[in-house]
């Protein structure tokens, strides 16, 4: 988009366009189970799943899977018990294929493991558990059209584009290192696009 401002020609970048998404309406989502205050978005914040890639099970079973252990206390693969969530903890789901789907609704907190808070966090997750699996090419393009997307709705300041590890040092390895290592990638092409 061009503007003329006092007889200079001014180049402003354009949005990036939403990306395509499966709605909570087309995987059938519940509603979320407890009540919640809305917060503002002022960051985004990536992780992966923490298990293995599964590109032989369904999309909608996985994230169908996940609201359900989501919604009730259960127990963590490291034998901790985790509370009832009000819904799936994040906010969006790329999974193995690139695919995108709507979690949690994002005017709701996200929830996590560790101790960081989530107020103000756009969480998006990718499918996997990072070094072990392959961040590949369609999950990283998935990742780089939700996450610039979300920055110019939300006006987010590409410093404040950060991973899961880096609100919770020491706790954490998510979303592992070759994501991680993408950021400021990420963070660079969002400050090119928005000029922040």
């Amino acid at each position: 988009m061009i503007a003329f401002l006092t007889g200079c020609v001014v180049m402003q970048s354009q949005a990036a366009p939403m990306p395509e998404m499966m709605s909570r309406a087309d995987w059938g989502a519940k509603p979320p189970v407890l009540k919640m205050e809305p917060h503002k978005i002022t960051k985004i914040t990536v992780h992966h799943t923490g298990v293995r890639q599964d590109p032989d099970r369904d999309f909608v079973n996985k994230l169908q899977g996940l609201q359900t252990f989501s919604q009730r206390e259960d127990k963590l693969a490291d034998g901790r018990t985790k509370p009832q969530w009000t819904d799936i903890p994040y906010h969006y789901y790329i999974d193995v294929n690139g695919e995108i789907a709507e979690c949690r609704p994002i005017e709701l907190p996200g929830d996590t493991n560790t101790s960081y808070e989530t107020l103000g966090h756009a969480l998006v997750v990718v499918e996997g558990w990072f070094p072990l699996d392959y961040f590949n090419i369609r999950q990283r393009r998935s990742l780089d059209s939700m996450v610039l997307w979300l920055a110019g709705k939300y006006k987010v300041p590409s410093e404040d584009i950060q991973g899961h590890m880096d609100y919770a040092p020491g706790e954490t390895d998510c979303p592992g290192t070759s994501i991680h290592d993408h950021l400021p990638t990420l963070r660079a092409k969002s400050k090119e696009m928005y000029g922040q």
